[in-house]
């Protein structure tokens, strides 16, 4: 299996331009994720966010994970769990308004500071959807204009940390499953790995890496690139040993906005006759996925076609 895709996003700065994103076009074609290095976002901002994260966990959801396992009975299991995963999650919302002041038992340091790295995480994947536009062809901002709905995109965090596990053959610290949204940016532990994504049918581990930044590709944009970038299932395999943290940012369509392939991709294409994709409000889709997110995507791009005839296309801008 060849090495995993790691960008230098120095390189975007000089005469390794073209190389560096021909890196990226392979990346996006070929393993539907990469990791990102020199991205811009200081590192001693990530050391904070990092140890405020594990801070938070041990004093205010350790105890709480460990009832719920308790009251599960999932120490002593002997059997495959298949519809539960080993993770201890909550979720930050920050665009089009965030919930940071709302979200309980946040102290004020940490609030602080995932405000301010949300604000370089959605700059990060607004560069990265330009970048993506120039290798696929289409103007600058295109994507971000697909994303951008009536009241701009949706913008989150997942906090997750994957505690040790004493049988994680059998239970999986989260299921495989494609992502529905649009570009995600995951800052994950550096010591404790866990993240796994299919390959060819292989499942190749996703390297740990200090103050780098994992980028992978939803499914919105599979749609949008009429395949030509493909989501691709992921799982987070459970421990013995470590406490695995996770923030997976999602900068995904907002409710309302209308995903469907590009129009000038489809031009490209029209001699190869490739099916195309179907057109569908995002919020449709999410209501779609809420219950089939660890099943194939593929029936879920079927379902939507069944729905396109009632979408009216139209980019609004932002």
């Amino acid at each position: 299996m060849e090495n995993f895709p790691i960008i230098n996003m120095k390189n975007l700065n000089g005469d390794k331009r073209a190389s560096t994103m021909e890196h990226i076009k392979d990346a996006c074609e070929n393993w539907g994720f990469f990791e990102l290095v020199n991205h811009g976002i200081p590192h001693e901002m990530m050391d904070t966010v990092e140890r405020l994260t594990k801070g938070h966990y041990k004093k205010c959801m350790e105890q709480r994970f460990k009832e719920l396992v308790a009251s599960k009975a999932l120490e002593g299991v002997q059997v495959e769990i298949t519809d539960m995963d080993w993770e201890s999650t909550f979720f930050l919302r920050h665009l089009p308004v965030s919930n940071i002041s709302q979200v309980p038992d946040l102290d004020d340091e940490y609030r602080t500071i995932m405000k301010e790295f949300a604000v370089r995480l959605e700059k990060l994947a607004e560069e990265l959807l330009d970048l993506l536009c120039e290798n696929l062809g289409l103007e600058k901002g295109y994507l971000k204009k697909a994303f951008y709905g009536s009241k701009g995109p949706n913008f989150g965090t997942k906090v997750s940390n994957y505690p040790p596990c004493p049988k994680p053959e059998l239970i999986k610290g989260l299921r495989p499953h494609t992502d529905a949204g649009g570009i995600i940016l995951l800052f994950q532990d550096d010591k404790v790995s866990g993240l796994q994504l299919l390959k060819r049918d292989q499942w190749v581990d996703v390297p740990p890496m200090k103050h780098s930044i994992v980028v992978n590709l939803g499914d919105q944009l599979e749609v949008i690139t009429n395949g030509k970038y493909k989501s691709v299932l992921h799982r987070v395999i459970a421990q013995t040993d470590g406490n695995r943290m996770s923030l997976a940012s999602f900068y995904n369509p907002g409710n309302d906005a209308i995903i469907y392939p590009a129009p000038a991709l489809l031009e490209k294409e029209a001699e190869e006759r490739k099916e195309v994709y179907p057109k569908f409000v995002f919020d449709d889709y999410m209501k779609l996925y809420a219950g089939l997110k660890f099943q194939a995507k593929e029936p879920r791009f079927e379902l939507m076609k069944n729905v396109e005839a009632n979408v009216t296309i139209g980019i609004k801008q932002c």
